[in-house]
């Protein structure tokens, strides 16, 4: 005799297998709960303010030498992918250094969490080198 399982619960039993999986991005292996400080792009000092941060599982957000920003990040670590950028439309002295850091903050696919230390890179080559705030 086959007993039906009403789809409710079938629905509630997959919510409940997903939120067991847990966090397994960057921000669960060691970056959450610290501003991280852009100091270098591609191997130049970065002379301008930026920040990182992970407030929330699958986030991410930060200054810009201008704005602030935030993403979608939930790529499983140690991959990185930004998504559907968010950023406010503040006018400042430093928009080229701006540009040039969120457009590389997007093509960034791999990270590694070291200490203090924060890398975010990709196959083309590109590297952008966080400090953890002190």
């Amino acid at each position: 005799m086959r007993i039906p399982i009403p789809l409710g619960l079938i629905s509630l039993i997959g919510l409940g297998l997903a939120a067991c999986r847990g966090d397994e991005t960057i921000a669960a292996y060691g970056a959450a709960d610290i501003t991280w400080y852009l100091a270098e792009m591609d191997g130049l000092p970065f002379n301008a303010a930026a920040s990182l941060q992970f407030p929330e599982s699958g986030v991410i957000s930060g200054s810009a030498p201008c704005n602030s920003y935030s993403a979608v990040q939930d790529a499983p670590y140690p991959w990185f992918d930004a998504q559907k950028l968010s950023v406010t439309r503040m006018s400042c002295g430093d928009l080229a250094a701006e540009g040039r850091f969120l457009q590389a903050l997007q093509t960034m696919t791999l990270s590694e969490v070291s200490g203090g230390t924060l890398i975010l890179s990709n196959d083309a080559g590109r590297e952008l080198v966080f400090r953890a705030a002190e």
